[in-house]
């Protein structure tokens, strides 16, 4: 399942970029997200930093661990994730836009098991309009935090 957004934000690629890297202080930022734990950070930069994330999920707390993968500072930074047999990749990506930058994220889905395989197609036709509700409000709530500035 792939699910892509974007919104465009009126403000300098530097004060996006810390905006969308703040992991300890996304919680405070994206409504989505109630709480951040930092597992694991690197020496220097962002690729390897860990945390576990808990949000709402149909009305019920779901936390995972992520960690960054990759990451260029003011373009980009990928993140990865396991559970019940998925993996999830996601890219987020900052780049010049008329009326301002585009800040643009993309989730992919990849289920690893039998059983993830299964679920993925009712999955696929059920989630991916809540998923793509929920990763365009995270985008709209950095954008806030952005302007606002």
């Amino acid at each position: 399942m792939l699910v892509e957004v974007q919104v465009t934000i009126k403000g300098s690629k530097a004060a996006i970029w810390a905006a969308m890297t703040d992991i300890e202080g996304a919680a405070k930022i994206i409504r989505g997200i109630d709480s951040i734990e930092v597992v694991e950070r690197p020496a220097s930069g962002l690729v390897g930093l860990k945390w576990r994330e808990t949000r709402m999920l149909f009305g019920k707390p779901a936390t995972a661990e992520k960690w960054i993968t990759d990451a260029v500072e003011n373009q980009f930074y990928k993140t990865r994730a396991e559970s019940d047999g998925f993996i999830f990749l996601s890219t987020t990506t900052i780049s010049e836009s008329s009326g301002g930058f585009a800040l643009t994220s993309f989730h992919d889905s990849q289920p690893q098991s039998l059983a993830a395989k299964i679920m993925s197609i009712p999955m696929g036709l059920l989630f991916k309009g809540v998923a793509k509700k929920a990763l365009l409000q995270d985008l709209i709530d950095i954008k806030a935090a952005v302007e606002q500035q």
